[in-house]
Order: structure tokens, then sequence, then C-alpha cells
């Protein structure tokens, strides 16, 4: 092995290797990022930062403040377009989720080289990769979330109330967040309420725990606390808090399909799209023997199987994305695993080796969408949208030749006459309205979406339909059940006008 990678891997060189390895990262994920607008949620999230909006329209679960306060923060920053700056946040976030995976291992088991090559195949893992390239609140979640085990793992080691305060600052920010977050919270309030019982912690110990987290949940604490101020309804703003407006059914599903469990094993498959993911199950095998205390263990062990039991049964086309936390625990026993192999005989050999089979997904991800549209495969897409190559947005985690979305917008506002309301689905809005805001074009025209907060020009009746069109052009981005509101399907007719299409009364 080389001189300069035996010195990266020495183990008195970790601040220097994690340094080394965050940087990497984020020039992989900077350089592989997406360059302006997008669809769907990274546009919604895009569109709400640029008007300061920390709480969105889908309920309080979709919200994710601390994601849209840095996002407003990060705006104003003079480095390209305002999209480019918020996709940034993503790429950052997703080289320090890999960096800490990395530094989390280090410290555990005191060796670099495993370490290491769980944190690459980690970075370049689909899921990972995807949503460190477009904005998303997903990799500032797992930032947050390695930086909670890493305090966990050195409370368990030194027994300082310290690192306590820490996990809790963490977590508190993670719940600003994500939701997600409330998994591993579940799990540290009965290991607050263990060490509390044995006499390890002092109450005023677990006070302090308590206010710090408080403090660091803030942003989603004042939402809350809004919401019942401003309703007077304390039931129906917890479930907002805990389901958002429309999906208490998908979170709390117990249902199971088939085809689903063969989808979440191919997505699975997919995301450690090498053969380092079958170290997964030794480093499940070896935790018992590497784990520094059984409470560790056992918090590792249970969040594994409650992230991945939440995404496995979670009925969203989007589920994907709901494994990320799941997967950075995955990685986490694939360093475990690691550890124990190179510790064999030829270590050098297999050294070399895991290091190539770590990179091995990238030649994967390029040739897949060939294949998969040549095969003409189903990727679970109801529609086609224009200047989107589905296989091409799905199955290649880099962005940054993803123009379609600025694209699409800019030669969809050509078309409409003076005047005139375009409806757009809550994927196609975000980039039309980009537009408008950034670029000024076509101020003119009102978009109406799902997502937006001002709905007035939305038709509720016939009769307001009829008004509207006789005052004003109507245009929808797509005539399709579930994309279009019922009443412009039922009353109306649609003619194709280039990249939309215009509403006629039947």
């Amino acid at each position: 092995m080389p001189k300069k990678v035996t010195n990266l891997i020495n183990p008195k060189n970790t601040k220097k290797t994690y340094l080394l390895l965050l940087s990497a990262a984020a020039v992989l994920y900077i350089a592989t990022c997406a360059p302006g607008p997008l669809w769907q949620d990274s546009g919604r999230y895009q569109i709400r930062i640029l008007q300061n909006d920390i709480e969105g329209n889908f309920g309080l679960a979709l919200a994710h403040p601390l994601y849209h306060i840095i996002g407003i923060a990060v705006k104003q920053i003079p480095l390209g377009q305002p999209a480019y700056r918020i996709n940034l946040i993503s790429a950052i976030a997703g080289a320090l989720t890999v960096a800490n995976l990395y530094l989390l291992l280090r410290l555990w088991l005191g060796s670099n080289l495993p370490a290491l090559i769980a944190a690459i195949t980690l970075a370049l893992s689909h899921t990972l990769w995807r949503f460190s390239a477009i904005a998303e609140t997903y990799t500032l979640y797992t930032t947050l979330f390695s930086a909670e085990l890493i305090m966990l793992l050195q409370f368990t080691k030194t027994k300082r109330p310290l690192y306590l305060y820490l996990l809790a600052l963490f977590n508190g920010l993670a719940i600003a967040n994500h939701m997600w977050a409330v998994i591993p919270l579940a799990c540290y309030i009965l290991y607050l309420a263990l060490l509390t019982y044995k006499k390890q912690i002092k109450p005023k110990n677990l006070a302090l725990i308590i206010l710090i987290w408080l403090i660091a949940a803030a942003p989603y604490e004042y939402l809350i606390i809004k919401n019942i101020y401003n309703t007077g309804q304390i039931s129906s703003t917890f479930a907002s808090a805990l389901f958002g407006n429309s999906w208490k059914n998908s979170v709390l599903n117990t249902s199971l399909s088939f085809k689903i469990i063969t989808e979440n094993l191919i997505l699975i498959a997919y995301n450690f799209a090498t053969f380092n993911g079958l170290f997964f199950f030794a480093g499940l095998f070896l935790i018992n023997k590497k784990a520094p205390s059984k409470s560790f263990k056992n918090i590792i062990l249970t969040m594994l199987i409650l992230f991945l039991l939440f995404a496995f049964r979670y009925k969203v086309p989007d589920r994907y994305a709901f494994f990320i936390p799941f997967y950075f625990l995955a990685a986490l026993l694939m360093g475990v695993g690691f550890d124990f192999v190179i510790t064999l005989p030829k270590k050098k050999i297999i050294s070399c080796t895991l290091f190539a089979l770590a990179l091995m997904p990238i030649p994967i991800y390029s040739i897949t969408p060939w294949l998969a549209e040549k095969q003409n495969l189903q990727i679970n897409t109801k529609r086609t949208i224009p200047f989107r190559n589905d296989y091409k947005w799905f199955l290649v985690p880099w962005k940054n030749n993803c123009s379609g979305p600025e694209n699409f917008a800019s030669k969809a506002l050509d078309i409409p006459e003076k005047n005139a309301v375009i409806y757009a689905d809550t994927t196609t809005a975000p980039p039309l309205l980009y537009l408008q805001i950034v670029k000024a074009k076509r101020k003119d025209i009102d978009i109406i979406s799902g997502f937006t907060k001002n709905k007035s020009l939305l038709p509720s009746t016939k009769s307001e339909l009829k008004t509207l069109m006789k005052n004003r052009p109507l245009y929808v981005v797509s005539p399709t059940p579930g994309y279009c509101p019922k009443l412009l399907l039922e009353q109306c007719e649609f003619e194709r006008n280039g990249l939309l299409w215009k509403a006629k009364e039947k």
C-alpha cells in the first residue's frame, strides 16, 4: 500500500483523515449538486426559503423549521443563483454525515481502516448521495443523528455528563429539523431513565439535559405553541406535529403486500450496490462482542429495527428516502464487519479489495438507467413530466446536469396569454414559481397549486369556475386525476398547447 495512504490510515492521524474525508465528500457532493430549481418537495423547500416561510401548509410534521431557518441564512450568500445555494446545504450536510460515520467508527473500534471503508461505502450509497445533491432535509438530519451517536458512544466510554448534554443538544436540533428524531428520542428517554434509576447521573444532570433539549428544539416548539394559540385546538395541533395534514394513515400503516416487500428489498440492494453490503450481517453478528457496553449495543440495534420498520411499511411513493437513517446504521455495522475481516491474514489484499468494492456503485449507477429504459422497466411513476427522464432522475444520484425543471418552467411560462391562471401540481409548480420570484418572468400569470397558501383563485364551485374561465384563460400542467382538481376534470375539456393544457368549458 502506498506510503501516503498508509499515513492516512494511521490511528494517530484521526483528525487529518476526518478532515480529508470531509473535504473529499464535500467536493463529490458539491460537484454533483443540482445547479438550480427542482421538482416536488425539493422545489417546494426552495420556494419556502425564498419566501422566508418556516412553517409551510402541509402540517407541522412537514414544516422542518430548522432546515428552512438555515436556508434563509444561506440564501444571502452571493454564490450562484439562490436555488444552488439552497441545494448546497444538503451537499455540506451529506459530507458531514460521511465524516461523522468515520469518526464514530474510529472512536468505537480504535482502527482507521474499517472506519474509512465504511464511510466511503456510505458516501457512494445511492440514497444518501442523491439527497446530498438536491434541496432536502434528510442529510441535515443524518448529520445531527450521527453527532448524537458520537456523543452517546463517548458517554458510554467516559461516563461524563457533558456528552449527554451534547446528545440532548443534537437531538433537540434534529427534532426541529425532522420528526425522524422521535425514534432515537424514545430510546434516549428510556436510557436516561435507566441511568437515573441506577444513580449513574444526578437529578440536576437530568434537569439540565431536558433544558438543553427544550432550547434546541425551540423552532419546532414555537410552531406548535403558535398553532395552539391561533386555533385553540390542542389535539389537532399535536396530530399535525406528528403526522402532518394527510399522512396519519401512512405513518401508522401496519399492512404489507408482496409488491411492497419486493420493492423495498430492491431499494435496499440498489442503495448498497456493492458486495461490501454483505458485511452488514457480519457486523450484526459481531456487535455483541465489539460494543463498548450492553446499553450502547441495545440502543443501536433498537434504532436499526425501528428505522427499518418505519420505512419498510411506510406507504408513500417516495418511501425510498425514509430508509436513510437505517442505511446510516447499516453502514455503521458494515464497519464492524470490516474491522473483523481486516484482522485476517493477507490484510493488504483484503483492504484493497474492500476499497475497490466500495467504488463499485459508480459504474453501476451509470449503466442502470440505460438498462432499465431499454428493458422498459416500470419505476412506479404515474405520468411523464416534460424535460425529466424518470430513469435518470430516480436511478442516478448525481444531479449536476439537472436543468430540466428550469427548462420546463421557462418554456411553459412562454405559452399562456396575458393575465392567465395556471394550475400546477406540487411536482411542477415549484420551478414555475421560482422563475417568477427570482427572474421576474411572467409576473402577470397566477400560478396556483396545492402548496400555495393563497388559493383564492382556485374555484370550489361550478359557478366560480365559470366566472374564472370567462374572465381569464385557465391552463393546467397535467389533466390527470391526482394532479388536477376534480372540479376541473369534471367540468372542463382540455386542449394541448405545448407543455400545458388549456381548459375549456364542456
